[in-house]
């Protein structure tokens, strides 16, 4: 089976795969050899790591060949984190995909919110950048696994998801429509909302693991397919060093 086919059938409803993101080759040999099934890089981790912001602020090159250093330093699925696909346009976000596939990856998160603008890309839009993505893993690779992220809850108050759901339901079925593989709703929380998101998506759902999410085991139960962990354990990493570096120097 090729790790395409492979990291596809770990998106399993109520046995979710976990994604401890990583952000160079270093963490990733350290996160398979914990046991991971997978590797996933997460965006500002690897931004952060490569003295840039967030929000496609690291040129897409380096990107690139940090996706490589990474996918030759593991022997698991690599799936990449590429924000906004580097374009508006849908030509542009598969010359993107395209790219990212023939350095590796079997599998990328693909957003729609609008990278250094505001708010998101309308549902329209949005659905031929996704076909746009789809278009460019299958010129490049073979189930290739698109990971389709509606930022309409990180962008929103908790209390206002509710009323989002609908939407998100109807951006799912559109992005499936177009050729996503899986449907990301990063910041949802609500265990009742992520429950019926589970129940009603055409796709399997993947939630991030934030510190006030629920626990993996009830996302789990919950039917969730996939926990991605994003930013934290690169801010985890962060405090632990500069707390150890502060007892370092102040060692008086």
């Amino acid at each position: 089976m090729t790790y395409a086919k492979t990291f596809q059938s770990l998106h399993i409803k109520s046995d979710p795969v976990i994604l401890f993101n990583v952000w160079d080759a270093g963490t990733a040999a350290i996160v398979q050899s914990a046991g991971a099934k997978a590797i996933a890089t997460g965006s500002w981790p690897v931004a952060t790591a490569q003295g840039f912001a967030d929000g496609e602020k690291i040129p897409l090159e380096l990107m690139l060949e940090n996706l490589r250093r990474i996918v030759d330093a593991v022997d698991l699925p690599v799936s990449s984190d590429i924000e906004g696909g580097y374009s508006v346009d849908a030509n542009g976000v598969a010359d993107t995909v395209a790219q990212v596939v023939k350095a590796g990856a079997i599998g990328f998160n693909f957003e729609d919110q609008i990278v250094g603008g505001e708010g998101l890309y309308d549902i329209k839009a949005q659905t031929a950048r996704v076909a746009g993505a789809r278009e460019g893993a299958d010129r490049a690779g073979s189930d290739i696994f698109l990971n389709a992220r509606t930022d309409l809850f990180l962008k929103a108050k908790p209390e206002d998801h509710a009323e989002l759901l609908d939407e998100a339901m109807q951006r799912a079925q559109a992005y499936a429509e177009a050729g996503a593989n899986g449907f990301f709703a990063p910041a949802l929380t609500d265990e009742a909302l992520i429950k019926q998101l589970c129940a009603d998506c055409p796709l399997p759902v993947n939630i991030l693991a934030l510190p006030h999410a629920p626990s993996a085991s009830v996302l789990a139960d919950l039917g969730v397919a996939r926990i991605s962990h994003g930013p934290v354990p690169y801010k985890k990493m962060a405090a632990w060093l500069e707390a150890q570096a502060k007892a370092a120097i102040a060692y008086r």
